[in-house]
């Protein structure tokens, strides 16, 4: 017995064996140890995944126990850590989570909605986003004290709130916890497909402006087998080096594109302050997929050697949200202010071509692009995957079933991107889709059905604060999507 305790103190949360739901109640809190991220950088990213089902016994709100038992358990005393990061770790592994190609495209995304149009709603949108990134830890705790159990992710927590709150919404907690694994899915791949879009169109530029001119889908058919190789690889340890690589070559890539910026920039009156109402859909959309990273959230606090800081005013939190937050304000601002109308969906792309420098920056965002890849193909791997392992009995059949998931989702994305070249209309709908979904109308739906019907406070105030939020993230789903797939279909629509 002992060794099998210890051997489930270090079962990460990821992880779909069966062993835990013979287990009894007073194992959950060893059973959900939280996954140790220091061994990869990327690691908190995966935690996207749980088939335990072995939570239903736990208590809920209409147990008599319950009220005593969840105001004297405290989530963070209970979970099991070799590795805990520290308060700096965190912190760089929540910049490195919501910092990618989305940074490139907040240019494109001011033109759709003028510069100070652009200045205001992303601050904004930056405030709203982290506000509901706050929103889902606490409902997570709240969980995590009612359950007796040290830790959840985010499907759980969408599951575990519709199972113990209002008796009419109890039945739709496995269709909950499947929409946000649906969504996860589709956020995951739309980063893939604009990543293979974002490195085929600087490396098409780069190779034009010294060799030759060919059709972006060219670089896409090259790159093709490269990424099939690359997402062979199963273990995130042996993709670590190539993610610090891919870290060293965006910041060197972004501190480039700042000095080229901030040259000669024009009066604020060369450039319109506020777009037309049919293109702020499009902002939207640029704008709610560069702020997504309310995936990494949980994963995160729940690794954390001192987790009560991960909240809170002056938290980890927040100042790594604010750090984002002006990061992309910058060069949306300022890109934009410096080229105009003429700014592309990614900012590379409107670096002088008759520089050596502005070519190497090319190289090297698509490069660190190209090596991320493999870190948002895991999530939709590891959630996608066990379903197929259910089918299939044999451990040989169960490998050719993953090898032939990863091939097939590759060439999946890859046929996407070679259907939608427009980087800029990509990014829009990948964010109107799926990011408004899981950042704007999850949390604070759950926050409802969590705390439901004494926990919203005076006159409802929490109630009417997430149904705001909510119709919000509807209205920008609804109007994003619509005018994104409008721009796909024909690009020359204004």
């Amino acid at each position: 017995m002992g060794s099998r305790r210890m051997k489930n103190e270090r079962e990460p949360l990821l992880s779909t064996s069966d062993n835990s739901l013979d287990g009894s109640h007073n194992e959950h809190q060893h059973l959900l140890a939280r996954p140790d991220l220091r061994s990869s950088p990327e690691n908190m990213i995966v935690d996207v995944n749980n088939d335990n089902d072995s939570l239903s016994q736990s208590a809920s709100k209409d147990d008599p126990a319950y009220g005593s038992a969840s105001e004297t358990y405290d989530p963070s005393m209970h979970r099991t850590l070799e590795h805990p990061t520290t308060n700096m770790d965190t912190m760089i592994h929540l910049l490195k989570g919501n910092i990618g190609t989305g940074i490139l495209a907040m240019p494109d995304a001011f033109k759709n909605a003028g510069l100070y149009v652009g200045l205001f709603g992303t601050l904004l949108m930056g405030a709203i986003c982290t506000h509901c990134m706050h929103m889902l830890v606490r409902c997570s705790h709240e969980l995590c004290r009612r359950l007796q159990v040290p830790s959840l992710n985010f499907a759980e927590v969408c599951y575990r709130s519709f199972e113990t709150g209002p008796m009419g919404m109890r039945r739709y907690s496995n269709l909950a916890r499947s929409l946000v694994n649906m969504f996860l899915v589709i956020t995951q791949l739309g980063f893939c497909c604009v990543y293979f879009v974002f490195v085929a169109a600087n490396l098409k530029e780069v190779v034009a402006h010294y060799f030759f001119d060919l059709d972006t889908r060219v670089y896409l058919l090259l790159m093709l087998v490269p990424m099939v190789l690359l997402n062979l690889v199963k273990n995130l340890k042996f993709l670590t080096p190539v993610s610090l690589i891919a870290a060293c070559l965006t910041v060197a890539g972004l501190a480039c594109t700042f000095y080229f910026v901030l040259q000669d920039l024009p009066n604020t009156h060369s450039v319109k302050p506020w777009a037309s109402w049919a293109q702020l859909p499009l902002y939207f959309g640029t704008a709610v997929y560069a702020f997504e990273g309310i995936g990494i959230v949980l994963p995160l606090e729940n690794n954390m050697k001192t987790p009560e800081d991960f909240g809170g005013w002056t938290g980890v939190l927040n100042t790594g949200m604010v750090i984002v937050a002006c990061l992309y304000t910058a060069v949306g601002f300022f890109g934009y202010l410096k080229y105009g109308e003429d700014v592309q969906g990614s900012i590379t792309l409107n670096l002088p071509g008759d520089q050596f420098i502005a070519q190497l920056v090319r190289i090297m965002m698509a490069l660190a692009i190209f090596f991320s890849y493999g870190l948002q193909f895991y999530v939709p791997i590891s959630i996608l995957n066990p379903s197929i392992r259910r089918r299939l009995h044999s451990e040989q059949a169960q490998l050719i079933g993953e090898y032939l998931l990863r091939v097939g989702l590759v060439v999946f994305t890859f046929l996407l991107a070679a259907m939608i070249p427009n980087l800029g209309a990509v990014i829009s709908l990948v964010g109107a889709v799926s990011s408004s979904t899981l950042a704007l109308i999850f949390p604070p739906l759950i926050e409802i059905i969590t705390f439901w019907p004494d926990g919203l406070g005076r006159n409802y105030w929490v109630l009417w604060k997430d149904i705001a939020i909510m119709t919000f993230g509807i209205c920008g789903f609804v109007f994003g999507t619509y005018t994104s797939v409008a721009q796909i279909i024909n690009p020359d629509l204004h």
